[in-house]
């Protein structure tokens, strides 16, 4: 049985009817933890978050990412530090750079990325454990007593060496193979740090159908932002060049060998998808995250056969 805690993410798109119930039928099949995002033209991830608790009890619930240059760092941490007295212990709060074409197109990326982001989660925690920045602190009501992890959402090594030294923990976006999640905690270098993964999830008891349906979501995975979670890959350079020889995304999906979707997503049967995440956890990840594929709610079902 893994060693880490296991997730799932609430799909970006998911109709806002179906919050409820996939929130709910989360909590009642065991996973630990629900993990929002916010990705822009969707939601926003402060509110997400706060509906899915207000749902649910038990189960921890991770917003993954607040992009540090949409939010002002005081507000940002006030509206974390409500999460955090409301809900006590079941919040991690997910900050990052955003995606670059995301932020500039609503004029909020810094002209020095890293240095901005530091400062807005330095500023984030300190308000958050009650001391004083700029003339600004939070009334000692509102300082909650357990304030929540923040974990940063981050790629490339400086930004990974960034969290490892300001942050608690780092969140990888998909596909986290072990080799990605090795070379990631050695560009953090730091003891004690939360990693968690997100992967791409289809759980079935026939493992080829599994891969074949998480082969769409896939596709862009070719794409230059993911270039770090190739390259510690055996097969970086068979991807490069398959990729290349593609017209797109969606037709590099369709061509990729069967043994590479085995290792670019959590698709299998519950056996496989199993011990894949116990790899992810002895290669340092605390938290496996299954983004679902297909109906959102039919999909927790099958994903749960791993709990078992």
């Amino acid at each position: 049985m893994t060693t880490c805690a296991i997730g799932v993410m609430l799909p970006r798109d998911i109709e806002a009817t179906r919050v409820a119930e996939f929130a709910v039928r989360a909590e009642e099949l065991g996973f630990d933890e629900l993990w929002v995002v916010e990705d822009l033209g969707f939601r926003g991830g402060i509110a997400q978050a706060t509906a899915v608790l207000a749902l649910t009890e038990r189960i921890r619930v991770g917003i993954g990412i607040l992009p540090a240059g949409a939010r002002n760092a005081a507000f940002a941490a006030m509206e974390l530090a409500t999460l955090a007295q409301l809900f006590p212990g079941r919040v991690d709060a997910g900050i990052g750079h955003g995606m670059p074409e995301w932020m500039r197109s609503v004029g909020a990326w810094p002209q020095r990325p890293l240095r901005a982001l530091e400062e807005h989660v330095t500023t984030v925690r300190a308000l958050l454990a009650g001391g004083e920045v700029g003339g600004v602190r939070l009334d000692a009501t509102s300082v909650p007593a357990d304030p929540p992890p923040l974990l940063l959402g981050v790629r490339g090594p400086k930004s990974l060496a960034l969290s490892g030294r300001v942050a608690d923990g780092t969140v990888l976006a998909e596909p986290v193979a072990p080799e990605y999640a090795r070379a990631a905690l050695g560009q953090i270098a730091a003891s004690d740090h939360r990693v968690v993964a997100y992967n791409v999830g289809v759980v079935a008891a026939d493992g080829a159908a599994a891969r074949a349906a998480a082969r769409p979501a896939l596709a862009a995975i070719g794409e230059p932002d993911w270039a770090p979670h190739i390259a510690p890959l055996p097969f970086a350079a068979e991807f490069a060049a398959l990729r290349a020889r593609c017209a797109d995304g969606a037709e590099f999906a369709r061509a990729m060998p069967d043994e590479w979707v085995a290792q670019l997503a959590l698709a299998g049967t519950a056996a496989e998808v199993r011990a894949r995440i116990d790899e992810l956890a002895a290669a340092g990840v605390h938290s496996s995250v299954f983004i679902p594929v297909g109906d959102p709610v039919a999909a927790l079902s099958s994903l749960a056969a791993v709990l078992e």
